[in-house]
C-alpha cells in the first residue's frame, strides 16, 4: 500500500512539473550575432507585448541606440528605424507605456538580465515601462560594501514611501489642524507617522534585501545592482552573452550612442 501511494506522489509531482507553462524563448538578430532569451512568465504583460512586437515585425531595422560598457546595451525606439544617421540624433524620447511588473527580489539585475527602460520617478512615479524600448544589462562586479549601501538607500525609499502614503490618506485631518492653527498636534502627527512608517518598513526588509544568491552573483558575475527594484526585469540571455560583449564594445559618441549602427530585429522560437 505504501508503495502504491509513493508511486502515485510520484506521477502526481511529475504530472505538476510537466503542466507548467513554458517559458517563451526569442532570439534577437543582431549585426554581431544572435541572443537568445527566454521571458518570464510571472511577468505576463511584458511577456505579451514583447511576443505581439516580435510577431508584428516591430523590431526589424530598429538598433541598439544607447551602449554603456559594463552597465547595459539599449535598443526598441521605432524612432531609430531606417534611419542612416542615429549617432547624431537627440536623446530619444519614451513612446507608450505598459504598467510596471517590478518582481523583486525575485527578478534582479544580474548580467543577462532583460529589462524595460522608462521615464524618471519624477515624471513616471509609478514606473511604467516604455512599451517598446528595453534593454540587457552587462554590469560590472559588485560586492557587499556596495550592496550594503544599496540596501540602506533602499530601506531609507521605503520608509519615505510609507510615510508619504500616511501623510497623503490623512490630508484632511492636516489642513483641518492648520485651520486651527495648531501645529503642535500637526507636529505630533507626523511623529506618529514616522515611527509608523519606521515599524512597517523593517516588517518588509524583505522586499528591499538581497539573498547570498544574489549577492554570490553579483559578486562573481555582476549586474547592475542599483536598478534593482526600480526597473521591469522580465527576462534573461539564455545564449549569446559573447555577442551582447560585442556590442557593448562598440565605439560610442559622447551621447552613448554607437558611431556605427547596430541593426536588431526580434523573432520567437518557442511561444
Amino acid at each position: 500500500m505504501k508503495k502504491y501511494i509513493l508511486i502515485l506522489l510520484t506521477l502526481s509531482t511529475i504530472t505538476m512539473c510537466s503542466s507548467k507553462p513554458k517559458e517563451p524563448i526569442v532570439v534577437v538578430q543582431t549585426s554581431y550575432g544572435n541572443i537568445k532569451i527566454k521571458l518570464y512568465n510571472e511577468t505576463p504583460i511584458h511577456r505579451d507585448n514583447f511576443l505581439k512586437l516580435a510577431e508584428e515585425g516591430f523590431y526589424k531595422d530598429l538598433t541598439f541606440h544607447r551602449i554603456i560598457k559594463d552597465f547595459m546595451i539599449q535598443g526598441g525606439d521605432p524612432k531609430t528605424r531606417n534611419n542612416p544617421d542615429m549617432s547624431s540624433q537627440e536623446d530619444t524620447i519614451m513612446g507608450n507605456t505598459i504598467p510596471a511588473e517590478i518582481k523583486f527580489p525575485l527578478f534582479f539585475h544580474k548580467r543577462g538580465a532583460l529589462a524595460a527602460a522608462r521615464w524618471g520617478n519624477a515624471e513616471n512615479p509609478t514606473k511604467a515601462s516604455d512599451a517598446s524600448q528595453f534593454y540587457i544589462v552587462t554590469g560590472e562586479l559588485k560586492f557587499d560594501d556596495k550592496l550594503n549601501e544599496i540596501e540602506k538607500q533602499r530601506f531609507e525609499r521605503l520608509k519615505q514611501s510609507i510615510y508619504n502614503d500616511l501623510q497623503s490618506s490623512n490630508m484632511d485631518t492636516i489642513k483641518a489642524l492648520y485651520k486651527e492653527g495648531n501645529r503642535a498636534g500637526i507636529t505630533e502627527l507626523r511623529s506618529q507617522w514616522q515611527k509608523l512608517a519606521e515599524t512597517e518598513a523593517n516588517e518588509r526588509k524583505s522586499e528591499i534585501l538581497y539573498t547570498e544568491e544574489q549577492r554570490e552573483f553579483y559578486k562573481t558575475r555582476g549586474g547592475a545592482p542599483h536598478l534593482d527594484n526600480e526597473y521591469t526585469v522580465f527576462g534573461e540571455v539564455i545564449e549569446g552573452m559573447d555577442i551582447v560583449e560585442k556590442i557593448e564594445n562598440v565605439k560610442t559618441n559622447e551621447k552613448d550612442k554607437p558611431l556605427k549602427n547596430v541593426f536588431m530585429n526580434v523573432i520567437i522560437l518557442e511561444k
